[in-house]
């Protein structure tokens, strides 16, 4: 019996030792306070689902506080996602649809955009999806001379000048591209480039960020440039259309999210 169970114990030895390497669970708050600004739920209408949540995942692998904002205004349409169409006679609010991301009361619940305060905050990430173009900012209708929404015009500009990191993701660098001058982000390939996994059809939006005056970069969905100088943080995330690799998107924006707790620790 003392044989079988030393037998056990070594075999048992030998297969946690092939497992991966937990993380240490640091006190959160030691990463700083990053507050992050919604656009809606869902990627045809709003904050795309993978990139909200895997912001927050990563602020939160990193030892990060953050507190979730949107605006308080009704979407431009709302979409079904599964025939990609505009739905008729339904009228959502962005804010109640971006509350789909919170739990709880408090701080981690969701807050109006008016109330985001640079001096509460050590950065701001932008996750992507289509209510950027769409609610965030009138992209979608009036492509590189879009008007943004007066809170997120004056989020990105506040801390743009206070010099604190602005982090985006997919289509978000639309934004800080249209009122912060002579930036530098990625948002991924120029060309749509077909590959077996995956395609690139967003890049018209590319073309518009250099029409306002951005210099692109082209990266990989797994990576992220920095753009040291103004401390503005980008990733391709679902600029890049696949079908199974969702961690190429998940580790893009996960090396977004490090390189923004850098900056604002610096």
């Amino acid at each position: 019996m003392l044989s079988s169970r030393t037998l056990l114990n070594k075999q048992t030895l030998t297969l946690l030792s092939r497992q991966p390497v937990a993380f240490v669970h640091g006190d959160h708050g030691n990463g700083g306070n990053i507050a992050v600004v919604f656009s809606g739920c869902g990627w045809w209408d709003g904050t795309d689902v993978h990139e909200g949540v895997y912001t927050m995942y990563h602020l939160s692998r990193n030892g990060a506080r953050f507190q979730m904002f949107a605006p308080n205004q009704q979407q431009m349409n709302v979409m079904d996602h599964m025939k990609k169409q505009p739905m008729s006679g339904d009228n959502r609010n962005v804010m109640l649809e971006s509350s789909r991301f919170s739990h709880g009361q408090g701080q981690m619940q969701m807050h109006d955009l008016n109330k985001l305060d640079v001096n509460s905050f050590d950065a701001v990430i932008f996750p992507g999806g289509h209510g950027i173009v769409k609610n965030l900012s009138s992209f979608v209708k009036d492509g590189k001379d879009c008007k943004l929404h007066s809170d997120v015009e004056r989020v990105l500009k506040d801390f743009h000048r206070s010099r604190k990191p602005i982090g985006l993701s997919s289509m978000a660098p639309v934004l800080a591209c249209r009122v912060l001058p002579s930036i530098e982000v990625t948002m991924g390939h120029e060309r749509d480039e077909n590959s077996r996994w995956g395609n690139w059809p967003y890049t018209n939006m590319v073309q518009a960020v250099k029409n306002m005056g951005a210099r692109h970069h082209v990266h990989e969905p797994f990576e992220a440039f920095v753009d040291e100088k103004n401390k503005v943080v980008s990733t391709p995330s679902f600029m890049w259309e696949t079908e199974f690799h969702y961690h190429y998107i998940f580790d893009g924006i996960g090396n977004m999210v490090k390189h923004v707790m850098r900056l604002a620790n610096k």
